[in-house]
């Protein structure tokens, strides 16, 4: 029997995210014998952990067919937040009065701000009937705006040990930050597979005027999608702040892409309606894996963007052309 390319399309559909990886890897180690090490090997996964944080949330968002370029806006904004609290506290204009925050107070409002943007997205959205595009467009700039207010353009440092431990502590021999984009992926699987919540969400990307006649309540699933990219966001940020210690007012710039590449890259459909958040965590090990190893080459950062640049193409033409397979 003859075999042809086409006899193994579904294979390399299914497993396209795990043979670019194994590509990717051996190309790498064979050019740097830096990256096969254990230390290089927790500091890609410590350093993906925010970007599979900020996916989950994409994938969510895609799924519906929908997008969010505003996580590293938001990201950017919660993590100050955060760090403004927890080293300022707030001073009440005209008066005497000082509010100082406790750690997790600090974090709970980082974590409400993330959730409140996404939240606001997610109202524009569906109340205006914008297209998200453009409504997650306004709120990059807007959330991005609210940062440099917020911080008057300097980072805000010294935000204590039990704050940066979040980002640079180890529990059991591996990295905290690992352990919660573990956690955080575990629930994502769980709703997206397993809940009413997830159907709805497959439902809408897949046909959003079918599942309206099916009684879907389209807005509030939309709503309740770009609030947990937002809150996701918000848990990026302050994985970010906490790593460095320190909440610069440009942090997140570009993140919206790596999360998009991310969630293209694992298998999701920018249609809506198709793919998987594991498919999205092996798609942010790719990028964290290509981002490791240009750093180790000693790429220039201008050429880094521009193959980043040229892998999202490729991605989004794979999409494309795995659609009309289908």
């Amino acid at each position: 029997m003859q075999l042809t390319l086409n006899s193994y399309r579904p294979f390399i559909t299914k497993f396209q995210s795990l043979i670019a990886l194994f590509i990717l890897c051996l190309g790498i180690s064979l050019m740097s014998d830096k990256f096969m090490t254990v230390a290089n090997f927790w500091n890609v996964l410590r350093q993906i952990s925010v970007n599979v944080c900020i996916s989950t949330g994409m994938t969510l968002v895609v799924l519906t067919a929908g997008i969010d370029l505003s996580v590293g806006s938001v990201l950017a904004l919660s993590g100050a937040i955060t760090a403004g609290l927890l080293r300022n506290g707030i001073q009440l204009p005209s008066s005497n009065l000082y509010i100082g925050f406790t750690l997790l107070g600090a974090t709970l409002a980082g974590l409400l701000t993330g959730s409140g943007l996404g939240w606001f997205n997610g109202w524009a959205i569906t109340r205006f009937k914008l297209p998200p595009f453009v409504a997650t467009l306004a709120m990059l700039t807007i959330a991005r705006g609210l940062t440099m207010l917020w911080t008057e353009g300097f980072p805000i440092t010294g935000l204590g040990d039990s704050f940066t431990f979040l980002g640079t502590g180890w529990f059991l021999g591996i990295p905290l930050p690992v352990w919660l984009s573990g956690i955080i992926v575990a629930i994502a699987v769980l709703v997206t597979n397993k809940t009413r919540l997830g159907r709805y969400i497959y439902a809408i990307g897949g046909s959003e005027s079918a599942a309206r006649l099916s009684g879907v309540n389209i807005n509030k699933i939309k709503i309740a999608v770009y609030t947990i990219a937002g809150a996701l966001a918000a848990v990026g940020g302050l994985l970010v702040t906490s790593r460095l210690d320190s909440a610069q007012p440009n942090a997140g710039t570009s993140y919206e892409l790596d999360s998009i590449a991310a969630v293209v890259i694992g298998g999701t459909s920018l249609s809506g309606g198709r793919g998987s958040i594991l498919g999205t965590v092996q798609g942010a090990i790719i990028i964290g894996v290509l981002n490791n190893g240009l750093v180790l080459l000693n790429v220039s950062p201008f050429w880094q963007q521009v193959v980043k640049g040229f892998v999202i193409l490729l991605a989004v033409i794979i999409d494309k052309s795995n659609s009309k397979a289908d």
